[in-house]
């Protein structure tokens, strides 16, 4: 089988069978032609350096805090923040997902960063959100900020193992 995305109707299927996805809000509305839209759970404040190495043995993530909805939105100025997602994925081991903005977040001057969703990573994910815009942005509790597209690989026996798995959460 060759690699390619994955379309809406694939996605659901694989939401059904193996929870590809779970936690939704909405899935006819998550569900996009080539992706799945992932929402806001919670918005970090970043209050720490971090530290990042070659093995690992000298990482340390950056502490946050929780900013608080106030009337169902945050108010971001602009900087960096965490966004914490609502939705768990479950990857199973013949798909990676790659993280976009979704491009009403860009027009507004905002954009989140991601890894890659790794072959047999399962969890809670978490996305770098920069506000660009020097009028700063609202967003919205459960507001659809990412698409998530599925692309089908090879499969072999590699697999996420890294702390970030939800049994390690």
């Amino acid at each position: 089988m060759e690699s390619c995305v994955l379309t809406g109707n694939e996605i659901k299927e694989l939401i059904s069978k193996n929870n590809l996805v779970e936690n939704f809000i909405d899935q006819n509305v998550q569900v996009t032609p080539n992706g799945f839209d992932m929402t806001v759970r919670e918005i970090h404040k970043i209050n720490s350096e971090g530290a990042v190495d070659f093995s690992n043995e000298k990482r340390k993530l950056s502490e946050t805090e929780v900013i608080e909805f106030v009337d169902d939105f945050v108010f971001l100025e602009k900087g960096s923040y965490k966004i914490v997602y609502n939705e768990i994925v479950n990857i199973p081991k013949n798909l990676i997902a790659f993280g976009r903005p979704r491009s009403t977040l860009l027009r507004c001057g905002a954009n989140v960063g991601t890894a890659v969703w790794d072959r047999g990573y399962s969890g809670r994910s978490e996305s770098l959100l920069t506000v660009n815009n020097p009028k700063g942005i609202k967003i919205y509790k459960n507001a659809r900020v990412l698409q998530l597209v599925f692309m089908r690989t090879l499969t072999d026996e590699s697999v996420y193992k890294g702390i970030f798995l939800k049994e390690n959460i």
